[in-house]
């Protein structure tokens, strides 16, 4: 029987998979992420720049969209360096490993959150907007950021906790590019049944409630609007809405996926999972800047303004 010293708690290194079967074009596989990152932290930065720059958008609403912007750099710049370093190094050591899944998952927690506080925004501007301003003010919108980082903290924290009480005394090759914690769970060579317990609770009070919370704030929201006797008002009223309900679409969609895959799509290719995963942490970061530019027009006219002001 092996003793459980110090190495088999904590492996020297773990092994990162890049892209199954294409090993060999992982130096030309780099350049299209790379170009995705840029398009992510360029545009997620212009959000924020924007949003603190131009007082005319020191609104509840805007402030959350900063929110969802700053948990977007979050999660690109988590995995930037391993995943387009996935050509040059595969190591990656297990405290690193640690604190990247906790920036990871952080922030994806984060993202959900923000996500429900913008829904509760919708509902508020839409179902009752005599109140908004006095429901909605600037000082319970800090106060919600601070929810949200407490939340996260005192969710992620003991799960990783628990991950570093196992011991990996087998295989350290990941499955992805970056460490996620049900990869690095099941390289365990000890019981995982409380971290699985942990993480299925988890996953059902954070992404899960808040997935159903949405859904209802939006069955309110359709309610209401229905009883807009002027279809122009009803048009209207869903047009503020359309770049939530992207933006919640291009969160839950990839996740649901990633969690369905390995459970129900264990036949499938390797480069399906790889795949799902990389989509899972790059389109959000991507989508989430192009939307709310494309569809808030308060935003458009102050990337013009400030793109203007430069050229002048």
């Amino acid at each position: 029987m092996p003793s459980f010293n110090q190495s088999i708690f904590h492996p020297t290194v773990f092994f990162l998979t890049g892209i199954p079967g294409f090993e060999t074009y992982h130096a030309w596989i780099f350049i299209p992420f790379c170009c995705l990152y840029v398009i992510a932290i360029s545009g997620n930065g212009m959000i924020l720049f924007i949003i603190i720059t131009e007082s005319s958008l020191h609104e509840p609403m805007y402030y959350l969209l900063s929110m969802l912007s700053f948990s977007d750099l979050g999660l690109c710049l988590s995995t930037l360096v391993t995943m387009v370093g996935i050509s040059n190094t595969r190591e990656i050591s297990f405290d690193v490993c640690i604190g990247q899944m906790f920036f990871i998952h952080g922030f994806a927690l984060m993202e959900s959150s923000v996500l429900l506080a913008m829904a509760f925004d919708r509902y508020i501007a839409i179902c009752n907007p005599l109140r908004y301003a006095t429901i909605l003010t600037n000082s319970r919108i800090i106060k919600v950021g601070f929810a949200i980082v407490v939340r996260v903290t005192t969710v992620v924290v003991p799960l990783l906790l628990l991950l570093k009480r196992q011991s990996f005394c087998g295989s350290h090759v990941l499955h992805h590019s970056y460490c996620f914690h049900p990869d690095v769970m099941k390289l365990s060579c000890t019981d995982t049944r409380i971290n699985s317990a942990f993480g299925l609770a988890i996953v059902i009070s954070t992404t899960a409630l808040d997935s159903v919370l949405i859904l209802l704030s939006y069955v309110l929201i359709i309610c209401s609007v229905l009883n807009i006797a002027s279809s122009e008002e009803q048009k209207k009223a869903f047009g503020t809405c359309v770049s939530h309900t992207s933006a919640v679409a291009i969160f839950y969609i990839p996740t649901i996926s990633l969690s369905l895959v390995p459970r129900f799509g264990k036949h499938a290719p390797p480069l399906v999972h790889t795949l799902i995963a990389n989509i899972y942490l790059l389109i959000l970061p991507v989508m989430n800047p192009i939307i709310y530019s494309v569809k808030t027009k308060q935003i458009r006219k102050a990337m013009v303004k400030i793109f203007l002001s430069k050229l002048i």
